[in-house]
């Protein structure tokens, strides 16, 4: 089978995979695990379906895609005709738009940061109860952080400091400083851009959904090597009675008001259940192949 073929095939079998991925359970047991799982598909979708593009695009040289391209660039007989011309200008668009999204996202992402972090500078306070947090005087629940490249800040409302004990507060905090040390804001980036290019296909939305889960989780199980899994999932729980808001744009919150993902998240807290050596085993070799199997597939001849 040609190395297109195979491209073809391995991009269809990524949206079989992400679509088999956002309805199953087992990455909770280990949401790090499934983070990375995640970002090999992604990668391997957007490499593969260029590659197919560009194969078909270069079957007139019958070098594969890495053999083609210096052959496409040396021609000089206009080996290409519609379909061919046609499938290089996708394989171009689609990059090309791929990374403009990206790259809008995160201009986005770091302006909307910028202004906030200005309008907390004008409105928050600091406070000896929470040191090294800001403190909103809002009666409304919300806890989130603000991540930065030089500096991460933590947000709380006093609204928060008046529903939660001092343990419960402890855990929120560090479930907080989690997504700020393992950066998980540039983790959502990838996904969210994608879905400003497909906002119409809800598998995309479900991708980026269990995403966002999986990165509460990985926070979650943070958190719980500094304080006890029962304050965090107590705190979790009064802030879903609470309906908190949503957290501002480029920020990651602690809890929504949806019930299902906080339940799921309370149910791990209490009762986790961890993943077998030999999953972990697996894992580690199966998410690398998945990443640069379309690559090798570009030297593969038609």
């Amino acid at each position: 089978m040609t190395g297109t073929a195979l491209l073809a095939l391995l991009s269809l079998a990524t949206i079989g995979g992400a679509h088999a991925l956002s309805k199953a359970r087992w990455p909770w047991r280990a949401p790090r695990i499934g983070i990375a799982l995640w970002q090999a598909l992604g990668l391997s979708w957007g490499t593969a379906t260029i590659g197919a593009l560009l194969g078909l695009a270069l079957l007139p040289y019958r070098r594969g895609v890495a053999g083609g391209l210096p052959g496409l660039f040396a021609d000089q007989a206009g080996r290409l005709d519609t379909l061919h011309v046609v499938a290089l200008l996708a394989a171009v668009g689609l990059t090309v738009v791929l990374l403009a999204m990206l790259m809008g996202a995160v201009v986005r992402v770091v302006r909307a940061r910028r202004r906030h972090r200005a309008v907390l500078a004008l409105v928050s306070r600091r406070d000896s109860a929470v040191p090294g947090t800001l403190v909103l005087d809002h009666p409304g629940a919300a806890a989130y952080c603000v991540p930065g490249v030089r500096s991460s800040k933590v947000v709380v409302s006093a609204g928060t400091l008046a529903l939660l004990d001092a343990d419960e507060l402890a855990a929120v905090l560090a479930h907080e400083r989690a997504h700020a040390r393992e950066r998980h804001d540039l983790v959502l980036l990838p996904f969210t851009s994608l879905r400003q290019v497909f906002p119409q296909i809800r598998l995309v939305g479900r991708c980026l959904d269990a995403v966002e889960l999986l990165i509460e989780m990985a926070a979650d199980d943070r958190a719980r090597r500094h304080r006890s899994p029962r304050e965090l999932a107590t705190a979790l729980l009064r802030f879903a009675a609470a309906r908190p808001a949503a957290a501002p744009r480029g920020a990651l919150g602690v809890a929504t008001a949806d019930d299902i993902p906080v339940m799921a998240r309370v149910n791990r807290l209490l009762e986790p259940k961890p993943v077998r050596r030999s999953a972990r085993l697996a894992a580690a070799v199966a998410i690398p192949a998945i990443a640069v199997l379309p690559v090798l597939l570009y030297a593969l001849p038609h």
